[in-house]
């Protein structure tokens, strides 16, 4: 590309945004193939680690998707014998999917290959900016949702109620 070619969008936030998460998306794409893995499951397995067994349609909620999307991702992830489904005792139309062992050793290697993309991701920022960076996208999150009339749950978090000079250790990998 000619250096004196500049994106229309180059002091757009949305633009900015679009772009970061473009290259965070295809980075952790690039690291989940070599779990054998495809961008999107990795959240399943993520969820399921974090918050234990669950309904389809609470695992639909918590990935901000439709239960149809999450079925199909579910259902991948049970050929490869990643998880397991279970109909609830005395009601076959509840379904509840849960880890398997070899789901929640592939989960904790997507929490150490997702810590690694993060470093990479926000190289050279200091605390104080990881934390405020972490609090506007938030914010902007949750702005959308309203609009939209998607769930506005679960933007916040704790230190979103803290002092953003308040020190958090500094993320480090180790190769």
């Amino acid at each position: 590309m000619d250096k004196d070619i500049v994106h229309p969008g180059v002091k757009s936030v949305g633009w900015a945004l679009v772009q970061a998460a473009r290259l965070h998306r295809s980075r952790t794409g690039d690291k989940l193939s070599e779990l054998g893995l495809f961008a999107g499951q990795e959240q399943v397995l993520q969820a399921l680690a974090n918050s234990g067994p669950m309904t389809m349609g609470d695992l639909a909620a918590i990935l901000r998707v439709r239960p149809p999307t999450a079925s199909k991702t579910v259902s991948r992830l049970s050929s490869l014998k990643l998880v397991e489904r279970h109909t609830e005792p005395g009601d076959a139309r509840v379904v509840r999917v849960k880890l398997t062992k070899e789901g929640k050793r592939k989960a904790a290697a997507i929490d150490a290959l997702w810590d690694e993309v993060e470093a990479e991701l926000l190289a050279g920022f200091d605390n104080k900016d990881r934390k405020r960076l972490r609090k506007l996208l938030r914010k902007a999150a949750k702005n959308l949702a309203g609009i939209t009339g998607a769930d506005q749950t679960g933007f916040e978090a704790e230190d979103d109620l803290e002092d953003l000079g308040s020190e958090e250790p500094e993320l480090t990998v180790t190769a």
